[in-house]
């Protein structure tokens, strides 16, 4: 048994039940970060009622099955525990204890999102960006948003219920677009006010400019797609354009989710491209999210637009 881990999860997950906190989906214990030695190819989310272990090398089975003891120990809500192979080809998954369970609501600060599980790599919930949906939940009363790399629209279903006038969600992936739809059906938000393109944003900017302007701009792109987006080389093309896209005194959350790209990078890129935008603060990651070298994980970075006179 590698009490390490187990010594990690049980008093988060005590705390965590005390305070009936295990409601929302969250990440249990975050090895990615680099902060705990002899785990930092091992990731463990809580998808109620389904926890999902993440492995980015490979590990005896027999390591494997003392997890699943443990975990039905420290949780008894969980009805199936599954893991997920990164270190593989095609990041397959199988189910290790329980019930078979590919398709789930989960929720997060009272709002639900479809998952899917174990048919692909993302679950369609980024948990690291929890702290960002609540800020834009909690600022985004009476303003028209713009949503860049939408995916399956989970800041836009985070501003309708923040009181948003409405969103448009922009995404190259039309099937992710489309759970975004149902994502909105399911908190019963009002279709009209939301809106979806399938279109590359690098080649639309004209079709953005027409729903604008905007007094909230989010940014949340891929380090890197093969044929379509590197970030390193295309986030001046995206802030440049800020201009033509936000009206006076508006909001812009820029994220950069790449370890090999810092915080220095994006305000860097800002102050040439569009200086206009004045760094406010960063939106801080969940606290499970402990990175050993700072600036290695998830940067969200707000602005306010102020434009020239």
């Amino acid at each position: 048994m590698n009490s390490t881990l187990q010594t990690h999860l049980q008093p988060i997950l005590v705390h965590l039940q005390n305070e009936n906190k295990l409601v929302d989906c969250q990440r249990l214990f975050h090895g990615r970060g680099h902060a705990y030695p002899g785990l930092t190819h091992v990731n463990v989310d809580w998808f109620s009622p389904v926890v999902l272990i993440t492995l980015y090398q490979e590990v005896e089975e027999a390591w494997l099955s003392e997890q699943v003891i443990v975990i039905q120990q420290l949780l008894p809500q969980c009805l199936s525990i599954q893991v997920q192979y990164r270190s593989r080809k095609f990041s397959p998954s199988e189910v290790l204890w329980g019930e078979e369970i590919t398709a789930l609501k989960a929720q997060e600060h009272g709002l639900q999102y479809h998952l899917s599980l174990g048919k692909a790599q993302n679950s369609g919930l980024f948990l690291d960006m929890s702290n960002g949906r609540q800020w834009v939940k909690d600022n985004s009363e009476g303003k028209k948003v713009l949503n860049l790399f939408a995916y399956t629209c989970a800041f836009s279903i985070a501003a309708i219920a923040g009181g948003a006038e409405q969103v448009v969600n922009i995404d190259m992936s039309k099937g992710a677009l489309s759970t975004g739809r149902e994502n909105h059906k399911l908190n019963k938000q009002e279709a009209s006010k939301v809106k979806y393109e399938g279109v590359d944003i690098f080649k639309s900017y004209g079709k953005l400019k027409k729903y604008g302007p905007y007094d909230l701009l989010i940014c949340d792109p891929p380090s890197f797609q093969k044929g379509s987006v590197n970030i390193e080389r295309d986030y001046q093309k995206i802030i440049k354009r800020l201009p033509v896209l936000m009206a006076n005194n508006s909001d812009v959350i820029l994220c950069l989710n790449s370890p090999d790209l810092s915080e220095d990078f994006l305000l860097a890129e800002v102050a040439r491209e569009c200086p206009q935008c004045q760094f406010q603060h960063r939106i801080d990651n969940p606290e499970v999210f402990v990175e050993a070298e700072a600036g290695k994980g998830l940067k969200v970075l707000y602005f306010r637009y102020i434009a020239m006179s």
